[in-house]
């Protein structure tokens, strides 16, 4: 994968400007890097795909302390738990601190965690109070993969479906999902999407192949890219509604002779973890175990991810667990880098690669227009907002271009 034109601006920018860094953001000095991740056993599983060729740049996104292959950590702060994954990251949802990671830009495959991406591309775009049928190509999945039990022909609201994808991991939701958010495209126009959202993301090393994250030849991630993805979906209100959801009743379908019948939330966090925000758990034979958990403690909110886990002594998420109580020990301020902004590395010239990043309200974050829903159920105020920013865009533009006598740049 190559980053090119504005996006390679953008890193350059990142790395070589200047302009002193964000209060919180890392400085490769205060780095310390402990050697390797810890082993992962061997086990039996198909081979694993070789990843695409790295640029250089996109493995400095957020930082050039992230482009370890092993671990990195604050300088004087303890060594993080030692979990059996590939690679992993923690991050502060708000200030977009990196924490701590380990090959944080490391290929891996995504398996179910791949939903997200799903979520943070079509959640906005589609009305979740809307009826639609399902058909046989959404119900087209790999045999004995996790599924809801959606019915072929069924009528479900679109809310139904999200609930099902996050949840029970349905693959079947996660094609339909992706096909209504494709447009006229269906599934090929949502996958095309979600790439494109990806790269608006800063998520570099993503590359969707299937809705669900059921494997797929080029489909990669790392767990920086999972973090920035993450963050994301956990600052919209309805995502987070959706994913800390215990159970739900799934309609019952009278035409087709299907009753009704409950689903509950698979992941474990939520009701064993004080604080949990959420997350998605993730497994195929070649991806092993993949988790993205979050969670709040004293007014801070951490996300974990990881790629390539085994299963020994602790399950994905409780990893996910020991990495979040390892990264609320870490002092606010300490960092090793710092997930980009939306649009940072695809912005135009003028766009600072070293802005600060905008703190994330606790219960909120960027982009969150209502705080029940989406643009499309408040028109009127996605316009008057769109409106807003666009002249503070213009304010901004013409400050730019004004003497500058002495100002230091903040």
């Amino acid at each position: 994968m190559r980053v090119r034109g504005r996006t390679a601006a953008a890193i350059a920018a990142l790395l070589l400007s200047p302009v002193v860094a964000p209060a919180g953001a890392a400085d490769a000095a205060g780095a310390v890097t402990t050697g390797p991740c810890a082993p992962v056993p061997a086990v039996s599983r198909p081979p694993r795909p070789v990843p695409p060729h790295t640029d250089p740049a996109a493995r400095v996104v957020g930082g050039p302390a992230l482009a370890t292959t092993g671990q990195v950590r604050p300088a004087g702060t303890p060594r993080p738990p030692a979990v059996p994954a590939v690679s992993w990251l923690v991050a502060d949802l708000d200030s977009g601190d990196v924490l701590g990671g380990c090959g944080p830009h490391e290929y891996g495959t995504p398996a179910s965690v791949q939903k997200l991406l799903l979520a943070a591309t079509v959640l906005p775009k589609l009305d979740p109070r809307q009826t639609v049928t399902l058909t046989p190509g959404d119900l087209d999945i790999e045999p004995g993969s996790s599924a809801v039990g959606f019915a072929e022909g069924g009528r479900y609201r679109i809310e139904t479906l999200w609930l099902g994808l996050l949840l029970k991991s349905g693959n079947e939701a996660a094609n339909a999902l992706a096909r209504l958010g494709g447009g006229p495209d269906g599934l090929p126009g949502g996958l095309r999407a979600m790439n494109e959202h990806a790269r608006q993301l800063g998520a570099l090393q993503t590359h969707a192949v299937t809705a669900s994250g059921l494997d797929g030849p080029g489909q990669f991630t790392s767990a920086y890219d999972l973090a920035l993805i993450a963050r994301a979906c956990f600052s919209d209100a309805t995502f987070r509604r959706y994913d800390t959801t215990r159970e739900t009743m799934i309609p019952a379908q009278p035409a087709l002779g299907e009753k009704a019948f409950p689903i509950q939330n698979d992941n474990q966090l939520l009701d064993r973890y004080p604080g949990a925000l959420g997350g998605k758990t993730g497994y195929t034979d070649l991806a092993r175990h993949t988790y993205v958990g979050a969670a709040e403690r004293g007014g801070r909110r951490l996300v974990v991810t990881l790629l390539g886990a085994e299963v020994l002594d602790r399950r994905g998420w409780e990893q996910g667990a020991a990495l979040l109580d390892w990264g609320f020990g870490v002092p606010r301020g300490a960092a090793v880098g710092r997930l980009v902004n939306p649009g940072e590395l695809t912005a135009g010239p003028s766009a600072s690669a070293t802005a600060t990043p905008p703190a994330l309200a606790a219960a909120g974050g960027p982009g969150r227009l209502d705080p029940d829903g989406h643009p499309w159920s408040r028109p009127l105020l996605a316009v008057s907002l769109a409106a807003v920013v666009a002249g503070l865009a213009g304010l901004l533009l013409a400050l730019r271009h004004r003497p500058h006598h002495g100002r230091r740049q903040r």
